[in-house]
């Protein structure tokens, strides 16, 4: 028991440990992820701000070159020397912001091209205008005819759709940015949100088995406590039976021998009727110190004092000694029946216990029977068991009663006024546990009761020849 306990103990600081280890590293993985998924947000809002950037500056160079065809051709028109400043200052400024798209783009080949080809297509621009100086100063070349004008009709067409495409390749690389770190996101969160369950649920586990260790170590801590006080109050009962018993026994045998000697002396003097009292002395003086013995014997059993100590016993010879006994100290005599079965005479038994059981059960057979009956006491010696039947014409036992009647105090109720404490089966069942025997009891109410002990043997000794 002891040792069932220490593993199931065992196996619950195993559970705790893994069970903290996981919660720890669950809480770990939790923390990894929350890093992971602020680290992709960063970068994501660093892609977004930057893909904005782009777009704003693709958009800003639109403007630009909007801006700067215009005032060439208020220079034109008007002959504004600033316009024309204005001009040369707006395609360095175009210039410069063509150079700060070149960086963010150089990771896409297929934007690195087109903006190669927005920067040709501004220069051919830069030089169509030019040359548009000289369309001025002949106004009716200015015609839709003319192959300047549909080449920079052209060209137009060819920077916007360039524009076009590099805004839109920003734009779909932005949604599929933002959707996938919409994606990325829900992905941790849900994980991180699984990781925390499940961390609460094994911290959770974690309390639980230490409040049911710390819950089961109070109740050992009272059930040893009770144990103790039980064993105490055992010690002290049995330290007071044992001082009764001893402080009794010493007046009740003056008693049986001063009423045996006044037998002895009177009954040459007196007729045997009238000694009836001496009998009646005698007979009471050892049902008292069979009571004593009774109760010592359960109070040692109850404390844990009672020891089996089996020795090498000759059965008949015990057998016989304890008939003789019974018979020397019944009041009427009666008649037992002895019979011995089986070519292996010795066992090993415990003499006192063994004495106890037997002379307990032939006490209550002839107790429980009439005069007029036989009781038959038989003995069997097997191989490796011996065995002890006690068999009686008497009362019998009610088959309700049965299971109780091993309970101290415990008496039939069809006993009548038969003299008894209700002792006696208790301690017949207290003595045959310790020899680790079994007992069977066949009884019916107005034919008789049958008592049948087994008490296993050593097989490599048993009985001696």
């Amino acid at each position: 028991m002891v040792t069932f306990s220490v593993l199931k103990w065992s196996m619950e600081r195993k559970w705790i440990t893994a069970s903290f280890c996981l919660a720890l590293l669950l809480l770990g993985l939790i923390n990894l992820i929350s890093y992971q998924n602020a680290t992709q947000l960063i970068h994501s809002a660093a892609q977004v701000k930057q893909t904005s950037d782009l777009l704003t500056a693709l958009t800003s160079v639109s403007e630009t070159l909007t801006d700067s065809e215009a005032r060439r051709w208020r220079y034109f028109l008007l002959g504004d020397r600033t316009e024309l400043d204005a001009y040369h200052q707006a395609m360095q400024n175009l210039t410069f912001q063509l150079e700060k798209l070149r960086q963010p783009l150089s990771d896409t080949p297929a934007q690195q091209q087109r903006l190669n080809l927005l920067e040709t297509l501004i220069q051919q621009r830069q030089t169509l205008l030019e040359q548009s100086a000289a369309l001025y100063e002949q106004p009716t070349l200015l015609s839709a005819e003319n192959p300047w004008v549909a080449q920079t009709n052209q060209n137009q067409a060819q920077i916007r759709r360039i524009i076009t495409e590099l805004q839109n390749e920003e734009e779909q690389l932005l949604q599929s940015q933002v959707e996938q770190s919409q994606a990325n996101s829900q992905v941790r969160m849900a994980i991180e949100n699984l990781g925390t369950i499940l961390a609460f649920v094994g911290l959770l586990g974690v309390y639980i088995l230490l409040y049911r260790q710390m819950f089961k170590r109070q109740q050992s801590e009272q059930i040893q406590q009770k144990l103790a006080q039980e064993k105490e109050l055992g010690e002290l009962k049995l330290q007071f039976f044992s001082m009764v018993s001893h402080e009794f026994r010493t007046p009740l045998s003056v008693i049986v021998g001063s009423a045996q000697l006044l037998q002895e002396n009177l009954k040459r003097l007196v007729e045997p009727s009238k000694l009836k009292n001496l009998l009646q002395i005698q007979a009471s003086a050892k049902l008292m110190t069979q009571l004593l013995n009774d109760i010592l014997t359960l109070a040692r059993a109850d404390a844990g004092k009672l020891q089996c100590k089996p020795e090498l016993l000759e059965v008949q010879f015990l057998c016989l000694n304890l008939v003789e006994d019974i018979q020397l100290f019944s009041e009427q005599p009666r008649t037992i029946k002895f019979h011995k079965y089986g070519t292996r005479t010795y066992a090993y038994l415990d003499e006192k216990l063994i004495y106890s059981i037997l002379s307990n059960l032939l006490s209550n057979a002839i107790k429980y029977s009439s005069p007029e009956s036989s009781i038959n006491f038989t003995v069997i010696c097997e191989p490796n068991a011996v065995i002890f039947e006690i068999r009686d014409q008497g009362i019998g036992i009610p088959e309700d009663e049965q299971a109780t009647i091993f309970e101290p105090f415990c008496r039939g109720r069809n006993v009548g006024s038969a003299p008894g404490s209700g002792l006696g089966m208790a301690v017949v069942k207290r003595c045959l546990d310790l020899h680790q025997g079994k007992l069977l009891l066949e009884s019916q109410v107005g034919i008789g009761t049958t008592f049948t002990i087994r008490i296993s043997q050593p097989d490599k000794v048993g009985f001696l020849p």
